[in-house]
């Protein structure tokens, strides 16, 4: 697996809001999805019958984007530990989603976010309660911040922070248009 490197600075810029902030809402079906306070993997693997996977794309030690910076309370510039992956269903990207930590938050925390892998961070979030969630936010992610394989346009994304002590995790996930596919279709299976 490929990991992190510092890249150029990057003129995106993404515009996190809560849910009553949001001046164009999306459908009700989507807001469901961006500000459902529970496990979005116990959810993805709900709707994918069990067919749930992790597919890691990159991590590893970079610079944080201005708006992760912010978000994590730390100068802008930190280092922090960036993983990325897929979370599928029947093998189909749903969603992208970036984890990203402070290293100087990270480092002596106990938390080993290198020996992942396959593995749902959500799942280890929800299952230790230490954790404590902050407000979920949405906007439509930019598209140059995605993988090439789904880049698109005004894709709903969401964000919180989780902490536990000085920890402090950011998590973002994308929702993907073979997402929205998936969950009209079972709709209409199951009216």
């Amino acid at each position: 697996m490929p990991t992190a490197t510092p890249s150029a600075a990057n003129p995106a810029t993404a515009h996190w809001l809560s849910a009553s902030q949001l001046p164009a809402p999306p459908s009700a079906q989507q807001c469901d999805w961006l500000f459902d306070q529970g496990s979005l993997t116990r959810r993805l693997t709900e709707l994918a019958d069990e067919q749930f996977s992790v597919l890691p794309l990159l991590e590893g030690w970079q610079a944080l984007r201005s708006d992760e910076c912010l978000a994590l309370k730390v100068p802008e510039g930190s280092q922090g530990w960036v993983r990325e992956v897929y979370l599928r269903g029947h093998g189909q990207p749903w969603v992208f989603a970036r984890s990203v930590a402070a290293r100087s938050a990270l480092e002596g925390s106990g938390l080993d976010l290198a020996h992942l892998g396959n593995r749902s961070l959500g799942e280890l979030l929800f299952s230790d309660q230490a954790f404590v969630r902050g407000p979920l936010q949405a906007c439509h992610y930019p598209a140059a911040w995605l993988p090439s394989a789904v880049r698109s346009e005004q894709l709903w994304a969401r964000r919180s922070g989780f902490s536990r002590g000085a920890l402090a995790l950011l998590v973002v996930e994308v929702f993907l248009p073979s997402l929205w596919q998936h969950v009209a279709g079972r709709a209409t299976l199951n009216p």
